[in-house]
C-alpha cells in the first residue's frame, strides 16, 4: 500500500494505492492521527487507484471518522472501484460516509459546507 499526501486550502488529500488490508490498516489511522494532532479536520481519501479492501482497512476508516468527527471534521471518500464499494454497502458503512466521482468533487464538497 501506497499513501500519498496533499494538503490545500480546504482539506487534506490522501491517496491510497494498492491492498488496503489489515496489514496496511494501522499505517493509514496513524497518517490521520498525526494529521488530526496538526488540527488537520477535513480529509478526502482517494480509493480510485484501490485493487482491494477487507475489514481491516473499513475498520481503520471507521475508527479515523470517529476521530475526525470528535474535532467537527469529516472524510469525504472518492473514487472506489466496485469491489471496494461493496464493502462498504455489505457492511452498512455506505451510510456513514460521503462518496464522489472523484477527489476533486470531494474537496470541493468542503468549500461549500
Amino acid at each position: 500500500m501506497e499513501i500519498q499526501t496533499k494538503q490545500n486550502d480546504t482539506c487534506v488529500t490522501l491517496t491510497l494505492s494498492g491492498r488496503f488490508d489489515a496489514s496496511v490498516a494501522g499505517s493509514i489511522k496513524e497518517t490521520i492521527s498525526e494529521l488530526i494532532d496538526r488540527d488537520n479536520i477535513h480529509y478526502v481519501i482517494d480509493l480510485s487507484d484501490v485493487s482491494y479492501m477487507d475489514s481491516g482497512g473499513l475498520g481503520s476508516l471507521v475508527a479515523s471518522l470517529r476521530r475526525v468527527r470528535e474535532r467537527e471534521g469529516d472524510i469525504k471518500l472518492s473514487a472506489p472501484n466496485c469491489n471496494v464499494r461493496k464493502v462498504f454497502e455489505l457492511t452498512r458503512t455506505h451510510r456513514i460516509f460521503e462518496f464522489y466521482d472523484n477527489s476533486t468533487l470531494a474537496a470541493q464538497s468542503f468549500q461549500s459546507a
